[in-house]
């Protein structure tokens, strides 16, 4: 039915936590699955105490022997709320080689099984480059989401970023993280949709973490509602999302456009009573 993947290109504005949050928090009706696709390697692992098999290794040994729908579902373990994961392994170079087997003639496996009804595949890819191993998962994914802190340093690598992105993949939105510059003058700088905005909430990420409390905590709290919403917006995108060319129009309307514009006041100000 669905595959979205979560990014970033510097930093880290928390992809494997929203990836965790998004799925948690797909519409119902949907079942989801998370895969961690992270080249520089995974962090399920350690988070949750997880088994090292089966897991994203298991599965790039089974793509050999061929990629049916129902591969990915052989290789899951369950997070405390039952949640369905493929877990990367923590080391980069194994991770890398995983992920190269997979992708390997177009991601097939991860695409096969977003195209059963009613799944969803929500694919951590991490910080992404030009050479990621993961980039064969955003070219062939419904939905792209680039996370990103509202910040200056980090604005100005996905400015610098932009043009490559758009080569990688054209279903692309964009995700703020935390305070900074508004949404509207991010999506105006950026040409992109920004889709949303997760806040900076430690009780809710911590429990996405793996740390105790509450299970309903995820779901309550200000990241857990905001990732609801952004979980809606990407589901429909999915269904009708947007054409090749209206996406390039909107990476060339940048160009006439400060990627630093004026903020009025303190950055606590000028986020004041915006939506989240």
């Amino acid at each position: 039915m669905t595959l979205v993947a979560l990014c970033s290109v510097k930093g880290s504005p928390g992809v494997t936590t929203a990836a965790l949050g998004l799925a948690a928090r797909w519409p119902a009706g949907d079942l989801p699955v998370v895969v961690e696709c992270d080249a520089a390697g995974g962090d399920l692992l350690a988070r949750f105490r997880l088994a090292t098999s089966p897991g994203l290794v298991s599965l790039a040994a089974a793509v050999r022997r061929g990629a049916e729908p129902g591969l990915v579902w052989q290789h899951t373990q369950r997070l405390p709320g039952g949640l369905p994961v493929v877990a990367g392994p923590a080391g980069a170079e194994q991770a890398r080689a995983a992920l190269e087997q997979i992708t390997d003639g177009g991601a097939a496996v991860l695409r096969r099984a977003a195209d059963r009804p009613g799944t969803v595949v929500v694919a951590d890819c991490g910080q992404v480059g030009q050479g990621s191993a993961s980039l064969g998962i955003l070219r062939v994914a419904d939905v792209v989401l680039l996370l990103a802190r509202s910040q200056d340093d980090a604005l100005a690598h996905v400015v610098a970023s932009l043009d490559v992105v758009a080569r990688w993949s054209q279903p692309l939105s964009c995700v703020l993280v935390g305070g900074g510059y508004r949404t509207g003058e991010v999506a105006q700088t950026l040409g992109i949709e920004v889709i949303g905005r997760l806040p900076d909430d430690h009780h809710g990420a911590a429990v996405l973490c793996g740390r105790p409390g509450r299970r309903s905590a995820s779901t309550q709290s200000p990241l857990g509602r905001a990732l609801a919403r952004i979980a809606a917006l990407a589901a429909s995108r999915a269904l009708t999302p947007l054409g090749g060319k209206e996406q390039a129009a909107g990476f060339r309307k940048r160009g006439s456009i400060s990627p630093y514009p004026e903020r009025q006041g303190s950055p606590h100000t000028s986020w004041e009573g915006v939506s989240r």
